[in-house]
């Protein structure tokens, strides 16, 4: 599970800095975090702390984050479709991540009789279970991220379609994000929302 959670974490992020780097922006690009090094993107609490509190709680979702690529929105070309576009890269990288494992995923799967009790049955069937839980981790991520509850990308991309004076006011929700976000968690609120729509779409991509 670590390996393909630690590629969807740094390729939400990557994908974050290139869109703002595209979009007229080279923050993320001048801190060094246009790079798959996982390592750049890590973060104590998301990264490690936080996967490990859901697994040992017994949550049925596992999930992280890394550190967010530092993107400063008033370089972008165009504000306001740059901070959607921006906003949206992390997720879209995510469900892409999602769409190639689980097209690999069937298609191994699909040709397990070849190699089995072979040399390679052991390596492919341990391939075969990473692109399983890539499948799963960049699904959550992707779904994850677009709740609408600041600081998460949901809640930038929200704040684009509403009123000047009510983006102020939303704004103000991020410092006490983390909190509500926990608090969904503690009450399985957000579990059963977000299992209710990512379950049909992993089993759709790991062909059940």
């Amino acid at each position: 599970m670590i390996i393909p959670l630690l590629f969807a974490v740094t390729i939400h992020e990557v994908a974050h800095g290139y869109v703002a780097y595209r979009m007229g922006d080279n923050t993320a690009m001048l801190a060094g975090r246009l790079t798959l090094n996982p390592i750049k993107h890590l973060d104590f609490i998301g990264s490690f702390l936080l996967p490990l509190i859901l697994k040992f709680t017994g949550s049925p979702i596992i999930f992280g984050y890394a550190k967010p690529v530092p993107v400063n929105f008033a370089n972008l070309r165009d504000y306001r479709k740059g901070v959607i576009y921006v906003s949206s890269a992390g997720v879209l990288a995510n469900f892409a991540c999602a769409f190639i494992s689980g097209m690999l995923f069937q298609f191994l799967l699909s040709l397990e009789s070849l190699w089995y009790n072979s040399a390679a049955d052991y390596i492919v069937s341990t391939l075969i279970l990473i692109l399983g839980y890539s499948v799963i981790i960049n699904c959550v991520l992707a779904i994850f991220n677009l709740i609408p509850v600041p600081p998460l990308d949901g809640s930038k991309i929200f704040a684009m379609f509403l009123p000047l004076n009510l983006r102020r006011q939303y704004a103000r929700l991020e410092r006490f994000g983390i909190l509500i976000i926990f608090f969904l968690l503690m009450t399985d609120f957000l579990n059963k929302i977000i299992s209710f729509v990512i379950n049909p779409l992993i089993n759709f991509l790991l062909g059940k």
